[in-house]
């Protein structure tokens, strides 16, 4: 063995270890950490998803209705007359100027209301809140006018209900709430609540007792399907039924609301307590450190009644209804609590009542004059005064 083949011997002993191949190791052959003294490293750091998108500005928010801007001027609201029984049918009704408006943004201003039965098919203005000297109120230590705008009062009892109307497809209950001042020999009542049964449903809204009041805060109460519901407070704020027809607006931050059933009735009623006032000229001892009688003042507009329509008021709006109430008195009173007394506010079972949640009624077509200004002020007191 040559010089030169020693040497390369003695080198391929030093650097040989390192040229042989693996038998073992990574089989992707991707670098291995080196160790950290037994002690896992970290998992990288989780990458946190983009932020979102900013929101488009592509399609801006539609601009408010004209009922809800103050202070603005808009071209007179209309309505056309779709329902082909209806008298004006195939016609297109605009709001007067005096009343432009199906929801006027101001509370205190009269609204625009469209019958498609009117004889003249024409608009007219109303005020949202209940007109206690219209037909279909009831108002105060329950002062009524009738659909056939004969006023009368019906008393009732304290703590109990009565059918104010009952027709086949519509029922109206209302409880009466009340006390008899010291040397009297009745109550003096007022409705608290009312309650509406339409169909399979039931609405109810009712004054909350109150000693102290500030018409600032809210105190109505309301349910539907036995069920307590709350409306946003808020002039036009406002809830519908999930599973009917039925909505109800506020018509004023509190204390005053709309409930519509459409083509069916339309209820504005307003929360409001006994004035110190009142106290004093009927002398009702009102004891205002427990209780100011917070009661409803109410106005009902029907569109579907029948003419078998029952109720202390609903039997006004018959055609062949003939008042029994005196006239001429200062307190003409209608009798009837044998007749309409209910065993609650969502019963049905009076002895008059003739609703059925299955049957439709046969409608009366009924003048939009029922909805005309009243007065008592030139009759002195004993009667009222229609002028359509």
């Amino acid at each position: 063995m040559n010089i030169n083949t020693q040497v390369l011997m003695l080198f391929l002993l030093i650097i040989g270890p390192s040229l042989m191949v693996p038998t073992h190791g990574d089989p992707y052959d991707t670098p291995i950490p080196p160790s950290t003294g037994g002690v896992p490293p970290p998992p990288p750091p989780a990458s946190s998803p983009p932020p979102p998108p900013p929101a488009s500005s592509a399609y801006p928010p539609p601009p408010p209705p004209p009922s809800a801007v103050a202070g603005k001027e808009f071209p007179p609201q209309n309505m056309y007359c779709v329902d082909p029984n209806s008298k004006c049918v195939g016609k297109i009704i605009h709001c007067p100027k005096q009343c432009p408006s199906f929801k006027p943004a101001d509370p205190k201003a009269k609204a625009c209301t469209i019958d498609c039965n009117s004889p003249k098919c024409e608009a007219y203005c109303k005020n949202r809140t209940a007109n206690c000297e219209g037909p279909g109120s009831a108002c105060g230590d329950p002062r009524f006018v009738g659909g056939d705008g004969i006023v009368f009062y019906f008393h009732g009892k304290t703590n109990q209900h009565f059918s104010l109307v009952s027709d086949s497809n519509l029922q109206i209950n209302a409880r009466f709430i009340g006390r008899r001042p010291e040397g009297r020999k009745r109550d003096n009542t007022w409705i608290q609540a009312l309650g509406l049964m339409f169909s399979t449903h039931s609405f109810t809204l009712a004054a909350k007792k109150v000693a102290d009041w500030d018409n600032i805060v809210d105190q109505l109460l309301f349910t539907y399907d036995n069920m307590p519901i709350s409306i946003n407070e808020g002039h036009l704020s406002s809830w519908s039924a999930p599973n009917s027809p039925l909505v109800v607006e506020r018509t004023a931050n509190t204390n005053s609301i709309t409930v519509t059933l459409p083509g069916v009735v339309e209820i504005s009623a307003s929360v409001v307590p006994i004035t110190k006032e009142d106290d004093r000229i009927h002398n009702y001892q009102i004891p205002y450190s427990e209780d100011c009688f917070a009661h409803l003042e109410v106005q009902f507009r029907f569109f579907d009644l029948s003419e078998r329509v029952e109720g202390v008021l609903g039997q006004t709006y018959r055609p062949e209804f003939q008042s029994p109430v005196k006239r001429g008195v200062a307190m003409p009173i209608m009798g009837g609590e044998d007749k309409y007394m209910t065993s609650s506010l969502v019963s049905t079972d009076c002895n008059y009542c003739i609703f059925s949640s299955t049957m439709v009624a046969n409608p009366l077509v009924l003048d939009p004059s029922n909805s005309m200004e009243c007065t008592s002020k030139m009759s002195n007191g004993r009667g009222v005064v229609c002028r359509r």
